[in-house]
């Protein structure tokens, strides 16, 4: 897959192009397409800012980091990048997907109407309070 790597003030080396290949890679096991990756990288007066831009099939994950050294702004980039794509994967299993009631309605499991309670006999204070010194 062809990853655009972007630079505006700074030539892009053949070292930073491996480990942005190199955390890419990561990312592709997680066996979701991945759609034109593009990866900006700008000199900040604090340091260095990377972008990153990758398509996904139900929309594009978008994440940026800030840090004085230029592989770690990498490595926490593709951190946040990798925590969307969970979030993205595991859309479908999340609990406010699968049990809603709506879902459970139209299945069947369960009606609209209120569930009813058994009553359940109280006895009283004295019978109980005679209960317990019998029972020491």
């Amino acid at each position: 897959m062809r990853i655009e790597i972007t630079s505006k003030q700074m030539t892009i080396t053949d070292t930073m192009r491996a480990k942005v290949e190199e955390r890419f890679e990561k990312l592709q096991k997680l066996q979701v397409s991945l759609i034109k990756p593009h990866f900006i990288i700008t000199k900040e007066p604090k340091g260095v800012k990377i972008e990153g831009t990758i398509g996904v099939p139900n929309g594009k994950i978008f994440a940026h980091a800030e840090h004085d050294d230029l592989y770690v702004a990498i490595t926490q980039l593709f951190q946040k990048i990798e925590r969307q794509l969970n979030k993205h994967i595991h859309k479908d299993e999340a609990n406010r997907a699968k049990n809603n009631g709506k879902e459970l309605c139209r299945n069947g499991e369960i009606s609209g109407e209120p569930i009813e309670e058994p009553e359940v006999e109280i006895e009283s204070d004295a019978e109980i309070k005679m209960n317990k010194e019998f029972a020491a």
